[in-house]
């Protein structure tokens, strides 16, 4: 099969390379002796890339610290069932599906790739596969930041730095529907876009004051450094700054601060779905591009605007 590569973990992006790997054993995987309960095999449709995992140590050693290059990134999916591990329940081969694979495991910039059954969720038939892959990610990350570690609560108030990106956008649209007052930030150029996803208000970060926002409930952090540090002194008494940036720099004075890594959920990816389906819910994609040119395309000459998404298959 064909898949995206890195050796390199200083190269970044640059380093990556299309070349042939084998494909996963669909047999030995079935069989006894080859079994790693609850896996499938997968033929991917779309991919989706984070910008930082080739930061993520993870990328290159496994949960014991050997290296594990060449490993295939990618982590986001959307495909075709096309083979089950002995003892596995829940999908079935032929069956559309999309959500997140394991961090330690190659990815999905592959023609296929093995993932846990339980971290995957059906795709409708009207949903595309670069739909799929494009929300797994984003939409898992701002659902649990916002509802499970941020307990927002209608008539809240929330700051969603970022909130033209990817996680951003999903972050705003998903805090707004539930009765939010959402206050977005960035650069001035994503303005619009954060209140086409429905930011009440824009902070531009070059160019305007972030503490002019008075105190807030919650603080979505996907950024870090000195915002992070800044946007804590802006949550109120019992309020939570979360943040997907590592361990916060800072704390608020009088609230809690979570940083967490998102997991694949199929409820969450469920109701993240239907949301999309009944047009509650619009995903952020920039840039869809064929496996051929996936190398091209995560390595853009020019700063680009949402997701990016690799379509494997036709």
């Amino acid at each position: 099969m064909r898949a995206i590569v890195v050796t390199d973990r200083a190269a970044g992006t640059a380093g990556m390379r299309l070349v042939d790997r084998p494909e996963p054993d669909a047999a030995r995987l079935a069989s006894l002796e080859g079994a790693n309960y609850g896996d499938v095999v997968v033929a991917v449709h779309g991919s989706g890339f984070t910008g930082n995992e080739l930061e993520w140590p993870s990328t290159w050693v496994d949960r014991l610290g050997r290296d594990r290059t060449p490993s295939i990134p990618g982590h986001e999916v959307a495909g075709v069932v096309t083979a089950l591990s002995y003892g596995t329940t829940g999908l079935s081969v032929g069956q559309r599906v999309f959500g997140l694979t394991d961090w330690t495991r190659d990815g999905t910039l592959a023609e296929y790739v093995v993932v846990e059954a339980r971290n995957l969720a059906p795709l409708p038939g009207d949903v595309d596969f670069t739909v799929g892959a494009g929300v797994a990610m984003a939409g898992l990350t701002a659902w649990q930041g916002l509802f499970e570690h941020g307990h927002l609560r209608q008539g809240q108030s929330v700051l969603v730095h970022g909130a033209a990106g990817a996680v951003g956008s999903m972050a705003t649209q998903l805090a707004r529907q539930a009765g939010a007052y959402v206050i977005g930030t960035g650069r001035a150029s994503g303005r619009k876009a954060a209140a086409d996803f429905g930011a009440h208000e824009f902070v531009d970060l070059d160019n305007d004051t972030l503490e002019d926002v008075g105190g807030v409930d919650l603080v979505f952090d996907v950024i870090g450094g000195d915002i992070q540090k800044r946007s804590a002194g802006l949550v109120r008494a019992g309020g939570t700054l979360v943040t997907v940036t590592g361990p916060p720099e800072a704390r608020p004075a009088e609230g809690l601060a979570v940083d967490f890594v998102v997991v694949s959920d199929r409820a969450q990816l469920g109701e993240i779905v239907r949301r999309v389906r009944d047009g509650r819910v619009r995903t952020n994609i920039g840039t869809v591009a064929a496996l051929d040119d996936a190398v091209a395309a995560l390595n853009p000459t020019e700063r680009t605007k949402g997701k990016t998404v690799i379509r494997v298959r036709p």
